[in-house]
């Protein structure tokens, strides 16, 4: 998901522009070359926030994202010794 920025005085001067940019991701908006704000559709707005998401649908829910944490390995875990 590519991400456009945009300044403050670009943004003013062409929202149309700018939302027809976050129809392909997010698109920061700049203050004084500082991140600002973020524009994004609704849809990806409520995907983040997890809007009336339960834990359950979260973590059933493939967006995309791979997780593989690594192995523990078998001699991380050592007997307790007592004096």
């Amino acid at each position: 998901m590519p991400t456009t920025t945009f300044t403050a005085r670009e943004f003013n001067q062409d929202v149309s522009r700018a939302k027809r940019a976050a129809d392909n991701g997010p698109v920061v908006i700049t203050d004084r070359g500082e991140p600002a704000h973020v524009l994004l559709k609704y849809e990806d707005y409520q995907r983040l926030s997890g809007c009336g998401m339960s834990l359950a649908e979260a973590l059933a829910c493939d967006d995309g994202i791979e997780f593989d944490p690594p192995r523990l390995r078998d001699d991380i875990f050592k007997p307790i010794e007592f004096d």
